[in-house]
């Protein structure tokens, strides 16, 4: 990565007192197009009616550059300042999930489509609604002070953030494979998600490894097929499978060093048989693995691996263990997280920039941190702290955002961009 310890942000850039008064004058629109969105959710690449609204706007503002189709449905655009400077990127994640909403709201969703061969609600139950809506809000608030603006901001609306539908690539990682961080690459990528883990009006930041990486399991135990009436007659994959469930928790336990850095091994699925006196001939069990250090990763992947397949060939079974990586760890880049706290602590109030734990939730916001140094902060979105406790969380039909925030996280990543554009420009 780009060393930063020289980074020396300004207190504030030239252009804030306009930032904020653009902000609030784009605020209306922001939670209209927040609304918007929510009632018409759309599931990874599959955002086709969102990145034609995001385009269009992109190109109503002069964008000197709006690209669309980049890793199916995302769209790049890039905003040219008048000054010279380097180049930030900022990044919305545009892909609802496949859960049925349950909230009380006139605008809630009440789409149904097919996901992986099934029929299922849709909604905006992880925010991104909100971040596109932001992001929009800040396209509009940056296009009106370009002329000031050193430098030049790369905007990533960024499709199947929640994982593309199975068979399909997608996401962050395909978005860079087809250059969407290069011609120009930026120097820096900013990047924001909503949580009903913080109150409205705080922004919560940690610097380093701040979420974990995300891998698929599959393990499939090849027994054979007996009357359960008489397992000596075979090779009985369901009791394999519940000791290698309860051997892997060990890995994590007893084998992982948990004074570095936590980790999470879970079987979230097991699937076997058709009937209660069949024994069946194979068990398959999906999980998930997450680590905050990639050699800790590789480590975990192995003791997994050997572990289910000792288990398995100690009952006289098959195994076969397949482990997908999905997302890295998101990790901040210490230097320039220091140097842009400043810039949180300006928009929100020192005491509402708040160091959280690590989140052992993942984002593919880290495959743009492995291109340029980043940093990706947590906007609060329940209605007050004492709400916190019994808020809904990201992925439930439940999940609810005060929309006070929406004016926050302009302001945020508008300052963000500006303040690092010009603190480069000063250091030359």
């Amino acid at each position: 990565m780009t060393d930063l310890s020289d980074l020396q942000p300004v207190a504030s850039s030239r252009l804030a007192a306009q930032i904020d008064g653009a902000a609030h004058a784009a605020e209306a629109r922001v939670i209209a197009w927040r609304r918007d969105f929510h009632a018409h959710p759309e599931l990874g690449n599959r955002e086709f009616r969102t990145a034609g609204i995001v385009a269009e706007h992109l190109k109503s503002l002069g964008f000197d550059v709006v690209q669309t189709g980049v890793a199916h449905t995302g769209v790049v655009g890039l905003l040219v300042g008048g000054l010279p400077g380097s180049v930030v990127a900022l990044r919305a994640d545009m892909d609802a999930l496949p859960v049925a909403e349950e909230v009380d709201l006139p605008f809630a969703s009440k789409v149904r489509t097919e996901w992986n061969g099934e029929n299922v609600g849709v909604m905006h139950a992880c925010g991104h609604d909100a971040h596109v809506a932001i992001l929009m809000g800040v396209a509009e608030v940056l296009a009106g002070l370009r002329a000031g603006l050193c430098g030049s901001v790369k905007f990533l609306f960024q499709p199947a953030e929640e994982l593309p539908p199975e068979g399909e690539e997608g996401g962050a990682k395909l978005m860079v494979e087809q250059g969407a961080m290069d011609n120009p690459r930026p120097a820096a990528v900013f990047g924001l998600h909503v949580t009903s883990r913080l109150p409205v009006g705080v922004i919560g930041y940690r610097p380093g490894p701040a979420m974990a990486s995300a891998d698929n399991l599959k393990i499939t135990i090849h027994g054979r097929q007996t009357h359960g009436a008489m397992p000596w007659l075979g090779v009985d994959p369901i009791v394999t499978s519940a000791q290698v469930v309860l051997g892997l928790q060990t890995v994590v336990s007893r084998q992982t060093d948990l004074t570095q850095e936590p980790a999470v091994v879970t079987i979230g699925m097991i699937r076997g048989g058709l009937r209660e006196n069949i024994i069946p001939d194979s068990v398959e069990m999906r999980g998930t693995i997450r680590t905050f250090d990639e050699g800790m990763r590789d480590d975990i992947h192995e003791r997994v691996t050997y572990l289910a397949e000792a288990i398995s060939r100690g009952s006289r079974a098959g195994c076969t263990v397949c482990i997908r990586k999905n997302y890295p760890v998101t990790v901040n880049d210490p230097a320039l997280t220091a140097a842009m706290l400043p810039s949180l602590q300006r928009v929100a109030g020192i005491g509402q920039v708040h160091l959280v734990p690590k989140v052992m939730g993942s984002e593919d916001f880290s495959f743009f941190q492995r291109v340029s140094p980043g940093l990706f902060f947590f906007l609060g979105v329940a209605s007050d702290a004492a709400a916190v406790a019994t808020a809904a969380p990201n992925h439930s039909p439940r999940f609810f955002i005060d929309e006070r925030c929406l004016i926050l996280g302009v302001q945020a990543l508008a300052h963000l961009a500006c303040d690092y554009l010009e603190a480069g420009a000063t250091a030359r």
